[in-house]
């Protein structure tokens, strides 16, 4: 960014060679169900055998006492590697945070080398980042897509499905490409039971920005499950690249728009 002090960023061949032992975990906003999906990614890969771990760079609008987003994916997910390196009280971006209650900002030069140091002894890493990409974490303009350039890894990105999720996913998609990282698919954080016209009509539409289909489509409500039924939930609905078995073809026929509409 313009005016910012530059970290020190593989090269963009780099980059586009990602390392997909880490896993950069993203969304088009807030609240768009990416500590879900972190959750049904790393339940899969414990369930296959994998040593994973989970990291959240820096939990906000939690105060101290309080669970945050790592212990819901603790309860979903089964799984106890997981690792919080910055925590700021403030419902407000990780940089505007840390600014309001007098804390450091979070280092993501050494977040980067923390997630790498855990890269190396376990089988997958992945890292929940905070709202969207470019989300300000420290006061120098850095974000989740300087930490996943530093990473080299690939970028998971959660989307909504209704109105407006076309331009928030076009604007990140449009972000990744620029800093030359490696798209790992969308995911839908929250299908609705009862799908509107928009949400139906929007399928093909982000497959068409993402350049190929979904990587997965996670029912609202999936976070209120049971553990063992959040599993089988996962299962369903990530796909093959995510350890799951999600059909995006026949979700895409099921959900078609009728001619009516067309």
């Amino acid at each position: 960014m313009p005016g910012n002090r530059a970290l020190d960023h593989p090269s963009s061949s780099a980059s586009r060679c990602a390392d997909f032992s880490v896993l950069v975990i993203t969304g088009t906003g807030t609240g768009v169900g990416k500590t879900v999906v972190t959750a049904a990614v790393a339940a899969l890969a414990g369930e296959r055998g994998e040593k994973v771990a989970v990291v959240k760079p820096a939990q906000t609008g939690v105060a101290t006492d309080e669970p945050g987003d790592l212990a819901e994916v603790r309860r979903l997910a089964g799984v106890a590697d997981t690792h919080e390196l910055a925590r700021f009280p403030d419902p407000l971006s990780p940089e505007a945070a840390a600014r309001i209650c007098g804390l450091p900002a979070l280092d993501l030069a050494q977040a980067a080398s923390d997630v790498r140091a855990l890269a190396a002894s376990r089988d997958r890493v992945l890292v929940e980042g905070a709202g969207g990409l470019l989300v300000r974490y420290h006061p120098d303009g850095h974000t989740m897509a300087d930490l996943a350039c530093l990473l080299a890894a690939p970028v998971l990105v959660v989307v909504t499905p209704g109105l407006g999720t076309l331009n928030h996913t076009a604007l990140t998609l449009e972000a990744l490409a620029s800093r030359g990282l490696a798209l790992a698919g969308l995911v839908i954080g929250s299908w609705p039971g009862s799908p509107a016209l928009a949400e139906r009509s929007n399928i093909g539409d982000l497959e068409s920005l993402a350049g190929g289909p979904l990587a997965g489509v996670l029912p609202a409500g999936a976070g209120r499950l049971g553990r063992a039924a959040f599993r089988r939930t996962a299962a369903a609905g990530l796909g093959p690249s995510l350890g799951g078995h999600f059909d995006p073809a026949g979700f895409r026929k099921q959900h078609a728009v009728a001619k009516e509409f067309m």
